[in-house]
């Protein structure tokens, strides 16, 4: 018999798989600013590989962010720290710096995809911090429903 989990433990393992999803991605931009992107680098003008850098920096403080909030997650979950620990606001999702659609076309393909992913992501963990404080409204079709019921 299958048992349903709690809200509590899908919220789990969003964060666990969130997690390795963090730390493939932040593995991922290491190989390539290590190692890939010197053919895609040397083909570039001198500023854009100066906006290249900076663009790296970026992927990397996204990814840290994520990271530090997503292991604060974990800590909570773990019952390592407490809760209200986590609302401090030194643990929360800190403020990840914007990249330029316009710089972002104009980098290698690897680059954008790393920008793109690095977004992603961080999106995605501000959506689950900002549901902590701000609950998702209501479906129109609940509403009905319980509406309905109180008619009853």
């Amino acid at each position: 018999m299958e048992t349903r989990g709690t809200a509590a433990d899908a919220r789990r393992r969003l964060i666990d798989s969130l997690y390795v999803e963090a730390m493939v991605l932040a593995d991922e931009a290491r190989a390539y600013f290590n190692e890939d992107s010197g053919g895609d680098r040397a083909a570039l003008d001198p500023m854009t590989r100066v906006i290249l850098s900076c663009e790296s920096l970026k992927i990397t403080t996204r990814l840290m962010h994520v990271i530090a909030w997503l292991l604060t997650q974990k800590a909570v979950d773990a019952g390592e720290i407490a809760s209200t620990l986590a609302d401090d606001p030194l643990r929360s999702l800190a403020t990840a710096p914007v990249s330029e659609d316009a710089v972002v076309a104009t980098m290698p393909p690897g680059t954008r995809a790393l920008i793109r992913g690095s977004i992603d992501l961080y999106r995605r963990a501000e959506r689950i911090e900002r549901s902590r404080y701000d609950p998702p409204a209501a479906s129109p079709a609940r509403a009905m429903f319980e509406r309905l019921a109180m008619q009853l």
